[in-house]
């Protein structure tokens, strides 16, 4: 219904953005909400799509069209929800979701949240050889805005050196990583502190 919607970046969550386009916001769910950040009060175009169920009308969004056609063949898969197939494209790269859909690794498609040896099975099932294109595409060429804004891997490893240092544990701090890796900041000391206010909610 909705191709793509381009507007003022007027708020921001950790689970959806809003757009404003001509006084009517929309409320975006999308992976990493929080990289667009920086595009705070700026005009974002974020290619949609809109899902409808009986009981339950979202708008979802992307960073890039390649992103959004993933989402879709993703819940043509028995077993793939909204949910789970949001979470799977907020953690690969298309190119990377082919390769291993492709080479049927297993291993690599357990990985993600909700998605077991019966699941990955069924994607394997599903999608070879209906995203085999995807593979010929450079890895470069398919870094998305949420890419870009994460911290180098030094300072966010350090910073979850000093949060184990600190005391929280192993599984408090798993809950954070993917906010806390969508974060920009210019030193450690900052992604600490980024970190800590995370874990204090």
């Amino acid at each position: 219904m909705y191709a793509y919607i381009q507007g003022k970046l007027t708020s921001i969550t950790e689970e959806y953005v809003v757009l404003d386009v001509d006084g009517v916001g929309y409320e975006i769910w999308c992976p990493h909400p929080l990289c667009y950040q920086s595009k705070q009060d700026e005009s974002v175009k974020l290619f949609t799509y809109f899902y409808v169920r009986e009981d339950i009308q979202m708008l979802y969004g992307f960073y890039q069209s390649e992103e959004k056609d993933l989402f879709k063949k993703l819940l043509n898969v028995s077993g793939i929800g909204p949910k789970n197939a949001l979470s799977i494209v907020s953690e690969t790269s298309v190119h990377d979701f082919a390769q291993a859909i492709e080479q049927e690794n297993d291993a690599y498609l357990t990985k993600f949240p909700g998605v077991g040896k019966k699941t990955a099975r069924q994607m394997i099932l599903d999608l070879k050889g209906k995203v085999d294109a995807w593979m010929q595409t450079s890895v470069d060429d398919m870094l998305t805005i949420e890419h870009e804004a994460q911290p180098n891997h030094q300072q966010y490893d350090e910073a979850i050196e000093a949060l184990l240092t600190l005391g929280y544990t192993k599984r408090e701090i798993d809950k954070i990583a993917p906010t806390l890796k969508s974060y920009q900041a210019d030193s450690t000391d900052e992604l600490v502190k980024q970190g800590l206010q995370l874990l204090m909610r």
